[in-house]
């Protein structure tokens, strides 16, 4: 981190020091080392002690965690030269940020968030590791509803900003897919004059966002997918054809590709080089993780969260799956689509026709229409396991809070 004076954090809340300043931010007491800034968050008061042994510059117990995490994060940023890419969207913007950060690491001295480190902790934690010499920094901007992404781009400042996709989330604070593109937009409201702004294309909901003075480029017209098999995306990049390898079998991850290639060029790197950094591109946990199984089966660990439209995408991938085993799908519920959520889970369901069987998962999923139901992820692992057979190809998907990361630690084991 750029060395940050301990002095500016006065009246954040109760500080203690051991050093002039910090050179790091952690909110964990088991991630602490020498110099650090140890941010007692929640029940953190409980680990100072153990944060001061492991090196800490400082400890701070704030009186507000978010209002301190962003002065932080703010004080971190004030110090950077770097570009700042904003990455938000309804679905993809975790795996299209992982896969933006491959593709840029060879030409730029680059920060990423850490898995979805996306909200008013995490983004502050992500500016914290900003270093004198970073060029670019990809900050992922989460919401649940109107003014949370202006507040993350308060503090992180985009230079670039892009929309991976607008959708029916968090209908339960936003009320409609218009709600959602009006938060959404925040992002391109933060954006400077003649920033960069990548949108997809066709949604008449963001329209009335777009600002005469960005450039903006279309996903889907101005940079578009025009191929993908075993993992090889085409892609038409401003006129410009681009073939990437990368480690994915599902195509909604080749679009997730399409938009930090669109990213990419409205950095101004090179596209004849745009390969150099494909082979490094790892996806965070439980977001279409690929893992074998015995006999030759594959178990498809999607389980961070569910929304409609990722949930359409992963089905649609399952049953395109065509190695000589059953489709088995595992569905936990959509969270916060509010009244609608009884008919989007209906819509879901109309799509299981093409899976071999599938397990539904809490009392938001009974609406699927499943051949089976269960009350809760410790007896859809049990279900499963015995329903398994080699060869099998197997969907794990659902909202966090029906916690089915418990059903793919059963299988894998």
């Amino acid at each position: 981190m750029i060395p940050l004076a301990l002095e500016e954090l006065r009246g954040l809340g109760r500080l203690e020091t051991a050093a002039d300043e910090a050179t790091g931010v952690e909110i964990d007491s088991r991630r602490v080392e020498p110099g650090d800034l140890f941010v007692a968050v929640g029940r953190g008061c409980d680990y100072l002690e153990e944060a001061q042994a492991r090196g800490a510059a400082a400890t701070l117990v704030p009186d507000d965690a978010f209002v301190a995490m962003a002065a932080i994060g703010l004080a971190v940023r004030n110090r950077s030269s770097a570009e700042v890419v904003g990455i938000t969207g309804s679905t993809g913007k975790t795996s299209t940020k992982d896969i933006l950060a491959a593709l840029v690491r060879p030409h730029r001295r680059t920060v990423a968030a850490e898995a979805s480190f996306n909200a008013e902790l995490g983004v502050p934690l992500t500016l914290a590791r900003l270093e004198p010499d970073t060029q670019l920094l990809i900050a992922e901007l989460a919401m649940r509803g109107f003014g949370q992404i202006r507040e993350l781009c308060e503090i992180a400042r985009p230079t670039l900003g892009a929309i991976t996709a607008i959708g029916p989330v968090h209908l339960e604070f936003v009320e409609s897919v218009a709600g959602v593109a009006k938060a959404k937009a925040e992002l391109l409201d933060a954006l400077p004059p003649g920033a960069a702004a990548i949108v997809p294309a066709g949604i008449t909901e963001l329209e009335p966002y777009l600002r005469g003075d960005l450039n903006v480029i279309r996903v889907g017209q101005d940079v578009r997918l025009l191929g993908f098999e075993d993992g090889r995306v085409e892609a038409d990049v401003r006129g410009e054809r681009v073939e990437l390898a990368t480690p994915f079998r599902a195509r909604h991850q080749a679009e997730n590709t399409v938009v930090a290639l669109a990213v990419y060029t409205a950095l101004g790197l090179p596209l004849d080089r745009v390969q150099d950094g494909a082979a490094g591109i790892e996806l965070s946990r439980l977001r279409g993780e690929e893992i074998e199984l015995s006999g030759g089966g594959v178990l498809i660990n999607d389980c961070w969260n569910a929304n409609p439209a990722s949930m359409t995408a992963a089905l649609r991938d399952l049953v395109s799956r065509t190695n000589g085993g059953r489709r088995l799908a595992v569905l936990g519920g959509m969270a916060e689509l509010g009244a609608e959520g009884p008919r989007y889970h209906r819509e879901i369901g109309r799509l299981l026709s093409d899976v071999d069987h599938a397990i539904a998962v809490g009392e938001l999923a009974r609406d699927y229409g499943a051949e089976e139901w269960v009350a809760d992820a410790n007896e859809a692992a049990e279900r499963l396991a015995a329903l398994v057979q080699p060869g099998d190809v197997v969907l794990v998907k659902g909202s966090r809070s029906v916690g089915l990361e418990r059903v793919a630690a059963k299988l894998k084991s």
